[in-house]
């Protein structure tokens, strides 16, 4: 059963029930408490809700305690459908599907969900601001809805495509809400203890401060250097006869300078200090937890984004800060060498899928690489020096052609390297290599349940066509140099875009299947998600059975994906107080 939902003004809303297929099943009904009736409909037929938007709706659910099993965000499915169809970018609410569908003026989308900062309710018993929106129009979500089950019905994997993203929006709401577990305490001490106490009135903490006159001192303290200023460093190095056109740390760390290791440093611990430092802390974190929003298909491969908070660029450091409550545990578990498997069974390639089946892919792949230099050409797309790549074991070179298959590296160990997986694994080879094709030629290539990747912009197409040309355009060796680059550039991306987009979708069927796994067993909470890893809080007796329900769900999202695929995704979990100590 599915049940569509129009929110009202005033708390109030309409719900219709419709058939599978779209098509209403019955009549609608006006409903005064709009959350207390789902809450109702839920308990007696768990359907699946069909609204305009999760990220709008269901944390005002959240925040009354009620959890849906199930639902269809109409504007994530429109976005996916627009995707398909090479016309990222449009409007995609409801309002702007419905005109599409009727030929009429398209609507701009109203401007992004901003999600309030943790703290902006805690002592606010009114009314929340973020519910007060224009009412939706429950006819033309049904109409919306009937269409893209039409369309998506038409499509190849992609009604599963549509339920994963779903799902998806679900779990990034419910982890918003729920929250990932941090110690203040923790994350202070650790500040303290990298930074010096906390600084007042706009000042550097004072280990940055001591590296700053220590930076000064090192380029002869005639003037004060500013290390937060690149302009000031690098005229200081071209005053030391070490001219350096920027500050990035791989130029620096060429320069024998007694300010290099000083400045790397304070690089270091400056951007700790900005991005997740005592304002980060208080700015985010309230009652034990750190609520992002999370942003669900937030890039166009279907990873995830966060608005504000960082929570999928948790430097390593602060790891330790993420702590289990008392008498509960972290199952941490990420999915062992994901983007290679993914390509694994993609390509069906028997020999390559062979080896995937095996713990460890790159050790398993490795004796392909004992024998030395490649066996035949490879494409060079990057162009540059060749080392020795006999000065890498078997298993590193595994990995390296690997990663250069999928992410475009034509350099060095990687050309001679590709030869090799082009000569034992074919199938494989080809069919980055095919999508790399299609991107230069300015196809649309597909994730395995239809993501789809953007068009190349009018900018590329102009760029590319213009060495076509007999004209002045084609005899300038700049412009075909720039059109040459360009081509490579979108094969790169089209490339590791077919892999990285299926790794999204397996990791969204991964989600689902958890989420429902951990349902059945109560109190247990997935509280982080990034890429290829989940964590889930849990009960300390019930994480044995957390990480049977995570071995379960990622097996589940393989016969989805894969069907009768040999190759295994195998799952590393940690049974940990503390996040830092799962690695």
């Amino acid at each position: 059963m599915r049940i569509a939902v129009a929110a009202g003004p005033g708390g109030g809303g309409r719900l219709r029930p419709l058939a599978e297929d779209g098509t209403p099943a019955g009549p609608p009904r006006d409903v005064p408490d709009l959350v207390a009736a789902i809450a109702e409909r839920e308990r007696a037929d768990a359907p699946r809700w069909v609204w305009p938007s999760t990220a709008r709706l269901y944390p005002r659910l959240l925040r009354a305690g009620v959890r849906v099993g199930r639902c269809h965000d109409l504007e994530l499915v429109e976005n996916l459908l627009l995707g398909h169809a090479g016309r990222y970018g449009e409007p995609r609410s409801v309002r702007a599907a419905w005109a599409r569908l009727h030929g009429a003026p398209v609507p701009p989308d109203p401007p992004p969900h901003q999600q309030a900062p943790p703290q902006a309710s805690l002592f606010d018993d009114g009314p929340d601001a973020r519910d007060e929106a224009p009412a939706d129009d429950l006819d033309q979500i049904v109409e919306v809805h009937a269409a893209q089950r039409r369309a998506a019905a038409a499509l190849e994997g992609f009604p599963l495509l549509a339920a994963a993203e779903s799902a998806g929006s679900l779990v990034a709401a419910e982890m918003s809400h729920d929250g990932l577990p941090w110690s203040a305490e923790e994350h202070d001490a650790l500040l303290t203890e990298l930074l010096g106490p906390r600084p007042t009135g706009g000042l550097r903490p004072r280990v940055l401060q001591d590296l700053a006159d220590r930076i000064s001192a090192a380029f002869g303290g005639r003037a004060h250097v500013n290390p937060d200023s690149p302009a000031q460093i690098i005229k200081a190095f071209a005053a030391a006869g070490l001219p350096v056109s920027s500050t990035r740390a791989h130029v620096l760390k060429r320069l024998d300078h007694p300010a290099v290791p000083l400045l790397l440093e304070y690089k270091e611990l400056a951007r700790l200090h900005a991005a997740h430092g005592w304002a980060w802390l208080d700015t985010w974190v309230s009652g034990g937890r750190f609520r992002p929003e999370y942003v669900v298909g937030g890039v166009v491969s279907g990873r995830w984004a966060t608005n504000g908070g960082g929570a999928l660029q948790i430097p390593r450091v602060l790891r330790r800060a993420v702590v289990a409550d008392p008498g509960w545990r972290l199952v941490v578990a990420d999915a062992a060498q994901l983007e290679p498997r993914v390509l694994a069974a993609l390509a069906g390639d028997r020999a390559f899928a062979d080896a995937a089946a095996h713990g460890d892919l790159y050790a398993a792949l490795s004796d392909a690489f004992s024998a030395g230099p490649a066996h035949g050409p490879a494409r060079d797309r990057g162009g540059g020096s060749r080392r020795d790549p006999d000065a890498l074991g078997p298993r590193d070179k595994a990995k390296l052609a690997l990663l250069s298959a999928m992410y475009g590296g034509g350099t060095g160990e990687a050309v001679q390297l590709l030869g090799v997986l082009r000569s034992r694994f074919p199938d494989a080879f080809e069919y980055v290599e095919a999508a790399a094709r299609a991107g230069e030629r300015g196809l649309l290539v597909r994730s395995r349940l239809g993501r789809t990747c953007p068009p190349p912009s009018a900018g590329w197409r102009e760029l590319t066509s213009a060495g076509d040309d007999d004209g002045e355009a084609a005899a300038d060796g700049a412009a075909r140099g720039s059109a040459a680059q360009a081509l490579r550039s979108r094969g790169r991306f089209t490339r590791n875009f077919v892999v990285q987009a299926t790794a999204a979708d397996w990791a969204l069927a991964l989600l689902g299947s958890l989420r429902r796994r951990l349902a059945r067993l109560g109190p247990p909470r997935l509280v982080f998600f990034q890429h290829d890893e989940v964590i889930v809080h849990t009960p300390a007796e019930l994480a044995g059975e957390v990480g049977e329900a995570v071995r379960a769900a990622a097996e589940e999202a393989r016969r989805l994906l894969f069907g009768g695929t040999p190759v295994v995704f195998p799952m590393e979990i940690a049974v940990v107080d503390r996040y830092s100590d799962a690695k």
